[in-house]
């Protein structure tokens, strides 16, 4: 195995990954999966820190659509981050590493206020670190979250783990003939409107100049791969 070249990732998911062939809600051994794939990374070495989307609990655009005011959907959904932060974090203990859930929205009785400094301690005695609440505020998706936790606590990397081996030109699901790119400038991520992330996070880390790796996470070996270098997925920086 290589040696790792990031001392220090976020790793965004989003909240499908936890649901079950249903598509929505918690599934325990789907949790028990993506608990082992962080694991693999966490024994190299390397600090890690998670945030975590609620699309398997609440789209808050669907409340929108049916009259919600934006940011009570929000909140929910930052309320739905943070179950989604103890099912993973449950499962992680229960694999043998320290977690720590931090959440943005303070509920001290489920989780710790987060403290940018306190986060980076736990990262230190080499906790696993899971933020959950979002930013904290509503209009800002976890995908901003991710990038804004990402520099905050000094991530060499954001890597977006989704169920797609990269960033493609359509929907590879729909268009046989979809593209692959295995390297993107922030530009062309967000001129191309590629929906990888949205405008707001890329452009935060096109301007403190983060990297960002989108892999399918599913794929045998796919993050511990990318942590120790290997070219995987599509990378998104200031250089193609």
């Amino acid at each position: 195995m290589n040696q790792p070249i990031y001392k220090r990732v976020l790793l965004k998911l989003g909240g499908e990954t936890l649901a079950g062939p249903q598509g929505f809600g918690i599934d325990p051994q789907r949790a028990d999966e993506v608990a082992a794939k962080v694991l693999e990374v966490r024994n190299q070495g390397i600090e890690v820190a998670i945030v975590i989307g609620a699309g398997n609990l609440w789209r808050g655009r669907e409340g929108i659509l049916r009259g919600m005011e934006r940011a009570t959907a929000d909140y929910m959904g930052m309320l739905a981050t943070v179950m989604n932060s103890m099912a993973l974090m449950d499962a992680l203990e229960r694999g043998g590493t320290v977690t720590r859930v931090m959440s943005a929205v303070e509920m001290r009785a489920v989780a710790e206020p987060y403290i940018r400094r306190r986060a980076m301690r736990h990262l230190e005695k080499e906790r696993v670190v899971i933020l959950g609440g979002g930013t904290g505020n509503p209009y800002f998706s976890t995908d901003t979250a991710a990038a804004l936790r990402a520099m905050e606590i000094g991530a060499n990397i954001l890597i977006k783990a989704t169920k797609v081996d990269g960033v493609y030109d359509s929907d590879p699901q729909k268009d046989p003939n979809a593209k692959r790119f295995r390297r993107l400038t922030y530009i062309e991520a967000l001129n191309r409107r590629l929906q990888v992330m949205d405008s707001t996070a890329i452009s935060l880390c096109m301007d403190n100049a983060l990297p960002i790796l989108v892999l399918n996470m599913w794929q045998e070996g796919a993050l511990t791969d990318a942590v120790s270098g290997r070219e995987i997925g599509t990378m998104i920086s200031s250089q193609a």
